[in-house]
């Protein structure tokens, strides 16, 4: 029905910057509301940032002023620009959304993951 495909992952030294995207495809009205996830080794999955369709954002407090989450409900596409980069941003990021769609009403959907890597 639905599919979601991150991209932008990589190796950054400390400082840098990274701009991570998801493209959403398949039988989409709206996106409803979207959100970026990430997952260390060893750790919990933890909510980075989410945005709704009317611009609503919230952001883990450990990521405030650095990251920016923005939605493109024309092409329906997801990104976080994140900048001045750090060693404990290091994990895999996965993106998901909440879309509407005719066949099926409001459902959530979940990307496959790109890695981001900051050195030291």
């Amino acid at each position: 029905q639905v599919q979601l495909v991150g991209s932008g992952g990589g190796l950054v030294q400390a400082g840098g910057s990274l701009r991570l995207s998801c493209a959403a495809s398949g039988n989409i009205f709206i996106i409803n509301s979207a959100t970026w996830y990430r997952q260390a080794p060893l750790k919990e999955r933890e909510l980075v940032a989410s945005i709704t369709k009317e611009g609503r954002t919230n952001y883990l407090d450990s990521v405030k002023g650095r990251f920016t989450i923005s939605l493109d409900n024309t092409e329906k596409t997801l990104s976080l620009q994140m900048n001045s980069l750090k060693p404990e941003d290091t994990a895999v990021y996965y993106c998901s959304a909440n879309t509407y769609g005719f066949s099926y009403g409001s459902k959530d959907f979940w990307g496959q993951g790109t890695q981001v890597t900051v050195s030291s």
